[in-house]
């Protein structure tokens, strides 16, 4: 509806709810200079009876104006133009551009190893959208009890306001450090008190604080080949560098790295479930790489990101709980367990590296979510956190065997999914008959979010393989996935004539 007001020359409303269109109309007049700083404006009446429009709708349009600081109201005079509008405020004239390079690229004062940074994340960044099935990170976010998650909420919400807020320190809220601290002691065999655990905001911000407390530009990482790009960005951003050492069915080759990177001052590694091939670290390499740490005083960052999705094995002691000499640095997460963007993690930290890495949080963003905090703390010492797990590795076992049943009846001559006691991911090794790129290239069409092994490796990898994430999805849910694929390559002309898809 258009009304245009002879009385008030260029008052005029647009389409749209009235009182949202009253509000831009005067606003737009003081901006253009039509309404004068210091004009008086018509009565909330006034104005309604002139337009034929509700005052309710009025009075709300200037109760906008005047809280955005447009419009000043005066006690027993009236409503008035501010002398200096919010936009005369914040309107700056535009700068000029910097100078160009004589390449025509601009040239900022940046740390130099952005530009390396920037070349790992040309490569390894995730190229699938969340909305696609199979991406590889995911737990069981169907099997959550979000109805249970909420009512803790409330009632922590509602207690919240009595919360001892001092308990909430840069190491993290104590109840929740200390639930942890019990839980890591019985579940993954960790050597640890309450004073060692620090809270993070997930796995990548407990490795930049390690790279930033321990490590120096130059100093030398052992990272598995293939490993965890996230491992390669956080401890190349601080200019060390990294030595890629080789993993097999038993994690990472120990040996190697002994022999070829004798100078390293810290080894990355996720002993429990190696990243993104699955093995786990026998206990001879971690006897070895324990003796070298203590011998090299060099730290281990271990990454214990899946020892809670194991579902044939007994549970592998972790590093941690083994290091006689304080050289173990142990990360753990509850994202996987958890849902969707939920990033809460913990470091278990050697004793006489408490204080650095308190400093080192409390400089990175002073402290975690005291919220979200609190509402873990109770789901872990309630017993929920516990009962979940065990759902959670009950189904995620079933689903594995679900992922890997549908391969090997509808691409049994393509793929090969090698199976595996851990994980919420398999490895699926290709045949000769087609590459990376073609079957990352028909896994996007099928609206499948697999990523490809070479995102993960730095230098070419001997054989082609694909991964896939299986724990976010029901059985049906896995096979309608694996049947799409098949079917987007069984109409390649090329699979068709029995061709290598590779040429």
């Amino acid at each position: 509806m258009k009304k245009n007001v002879a009385s008030f020359p260029g008052l005029l409303l647009k389409e749209g709810k009235i009182k949202e269109q009253f509000y831009l109309t005067i606003k737009e007049l003081i901006l253009n200079g039509q309404l004068k700083s210091g004009s008086k404006l018509p009565s909330s009446r006034t104005f309604s009876e002139m337009m034929s429009i509700s005052r309710n709708s009025v009075l709300s349009g200037l109760e906008r104006l005047i809280d955005e600081g447009y419009l000043i109201a005066k006690k027993g005079s009236g409503t008035y133009v501010a002398s200096l509008i919010p936009d005369d405020v914040i309107h700056i004239k535009s700068l000029p551009l910097h100078k160009k390079t004589n390449n025509g690229k601009d040239a900022p004062n940046i740390n130099p190893h952005m530009t390396v940074m920037k070349n790992i994340w040309d490569i390894t960044a995730p190229h699938a959208g969340s909305h696609m099935k199979f991406n590889i990170g995911i737990g069981c976010i169907d099997l959550f009890p979000y109805e249970l998650w909420g009512r803790l909420m409330g009632r922590i919400w509602r207690q919240f306001r009595h919360q001892d807020w001092a308990l909430n320190e840069p190491l993290g809220f104590k109840p929740l450090r200390s639930a942890i601290s019990e839980y890591v002691r019985t579940t993954r065999g960790l050597n640890c008190t309450d004073e060692q655990i620090l809270i993070v905001n997930g796995t990548q911000q407990a490795m930049n604080l390690a790279a930033q407390v321990l490590l120096q530009k130059g100093d030398e990482v052992c990272l598995d080949e293939p490993g965890y790009d996230g491992a390669l960005g956080a401890f190349t951003s601080i200019g060390a560098k990294i030595r890629p050492v080789i993993s097999d069915k038993q994690g990472m080759d120990i040996s190697y790295a002994i022999k070829h990177w004798p100078d390293a001052k810290m080894v990355f590694t996720s002993p429990s479930h190696q990243f993104p091939l699955g093995g786990t670290l026998s206990l001879s390499r971690r006897m070895s790489l324990l003796e070298w740490a203590a011998e090299n005083n060099m730290w281990i960052f271990e990454d214990d990101y899946n020892s809670e999705f194991r579902y044939t094995a007994q549970p592998i002691q972790a590093l941690q709980g083994l290091d006689r000499h304080q050289r173990v640095i142990y990360a753990g997460t509850f994202s996987k367990m958890m849902f969707t963007g939920f990033h809460l993690g913990f470091l278990v930290i050697p004793e006489n590296l408490v204080e650095s890495f308190k400093i080192a949080k409390y400089y990175a963003d002073t402290r975690t979510s005291f919220l979200e905090q609190t509402i873990l703390a109770t789901f872990i010492s309630e017993g929920h956190y516990a009962r979940h797990v065990r759902r959670v590795r009950k189904a995620c076992h079933e689903r594995q065997r679900v992922i890997i049943e549908a391969i090997q009846r509808y691409l049994p001559e393509i793929i090969f999914a090698e199976p595996s006691d851990s994980g919420i991911h398999i490895v699926c090794w290709l045949s000769d008959k087609i590459s990376e790129a073609l079957m990352i290239d028909h896994c996007r069409k099928a609206g499948l979010g697999a990523q490809p092994l070479s995102r993960y490796c730095q230098t070419k990898p001997e054989k082609e393989a694909i991964l896939l994430g299986f724990a976010a999805h029901s059985p049906t849910d896995i096979v309608e996935g694996i049947k799409a694929l098949a079917q987007r390559l069984a109409q390649s002309p090329a699979l068709l004539h029995g061709c290598d898809l590779k040429q």
